[in-house]
């Protein structure tokens, strides 16, 4: 993925695609058919949208929950290539280095597989190969049997430093948050540091209000996963910088108080975007639907952007979130009608802006 930033963005253009097919984006009522459906029938249903291509392409060779799965990503894949073929000038370079996101996705799902022993296919099946990293390269990730091989490969890469420095605390406390959040913290300081010290009101400016505003949610997931560990680890000493939201002293005190930290939330810049979501915040019973809906907050977040600058790259971005989410349901769903899980169960896992 070369980066092309000479000339103008072409944001007219790219933006009126985006709206397209961010339109034909499964809704509340398509969910509420999936959940009812078996993995056969979750494939037939597929095969009647804007999957068909792949559902098609992959059929011959797969079939029921697995021809769900490849046709998933393949179709992600797709999808952010199109980005990167219509985008001209800055706009390209902003979309491209945002979409390394899938680079810190993959690191992470190779380092789950190998601290979970899973199956080198069963890993395969969950990388989504867009990003920079070839695909002999994470072929050969995935090829790892030890944590510490797979930050050996990444030693040339700009999670290389990071995960090489969480690695002490992996293996004192033996849980994957440092190292997830390693690749989380260079992920972001990468893109940060690509959008400089922007002038107020340009393009480059609402990027970095949409990745402060992301990173601030990350910061708030990460805090809350880490309290929630058992692990002997400050929450401030993973912090990522770039947010608006938190300090780490504050976030460290905030982790331990859920009823406090929507409540500083609510006071902050996202409090009256988000006073829906964040009610659903502060009634949510378990980590699992914190986790959900800080997702559906970001989402909503995300479209009020994309509404208030329509000419920028805020719909773009606010369509990567809206369809990694699409493909993160329609997964969970296929995946747990597989399992036999309830209806309702099912419903708890997905998020719906």
């Amino acid at each position: 993925m070369s980066v092309r930033t000479e000339g103008s963005s072409n944001y007219e253009y790219v933006t009126a695609r985006v709206r397209s097919r961010k339109a034909k984006l499964f809704d509340a009522d398509d969910y509420r058919k999936l959940v009812r459906m078996g993995p056969s029938e979750i494939a037939r249903f597929m095969e009647e949208t804007e999957y068909e291509t792949e559902m098609n392409a992959l059929g011959a060779r797969h079939s029921g929950v697995d021809l769900v799965e490849y046709a998933l990503n393949r179709n992600l894949a797709k999808h952010f290539d199109d980005l990167l073929s219509w985008a001209e000038g800055p706009l390209y370079g902003y979309i491209a280095n945002y979409l390394r996101k899938f680079d810190a996705w993959n690191v992470k799902t190779v380092i789950r597989g190998v601290y979970t022993d899973a199956d080198s296919a069963d890993v395969e099946d969950d990388l989504i190969r867009t990003g920079e990293f070839s695909d002999d390269f994470l072929d050969r990730l995935v090829e790892s049997t030890r944590i510490e091989e797979v930050v050996e490969s990444l030693s040339n890469t700009i999670f290389g430093d990071p995960l090489a420095e969480a690695m002490p605390d992996f293996e004192s406390e033996g849980v994957l948050v440092p190292l997830e959040n390693a690749v989380d913290r260079a992920f972001y300081a990468h893109l940060l540091d690509d959008t400089g010290i922007p002038e107020p009101d340009s393009p480059r400016a609402l990027y970095r209000e949409f990745l402060e505003a992301e990173i601030d949610f990350r910061n708030v997931r990460n805090a809350l996963r880490l309290a929630r560990s058992g692990a002997d680890i400050d929450p401030a000493e993973y912090f990522i910088e770039g947010g608006q939201l938190f300090g780490p002293d504050e976030l460290r005190q905030l982790a331990t108080n859920v009823d406090e930290l929507v409540e500083r939330i609510r006071e902050s810049p996202y409090g009256d975007d988000l006073s829906t979501a964040l009610d659903e915040l502060a009634d949510a019973e378990s980590l699992i639907g914190f986790e959900h809906a800080l997702d559906a907050a970001l989402l909503q977040y995300s479209g009020k952007l994309s509404n208030r600058y329509p000419l920028s790259i805020c719909p773009v971005l606010s369509y990567v979130l809206a369809k990694e989410r699409e493909v993160e349901n329609v997964r969970a769903v296929a995946r747990g009608r597989e399992a036999g899980l309830s209806v309702e169960e099912i419903e708890e896992e997905l998020v719906i802006e």
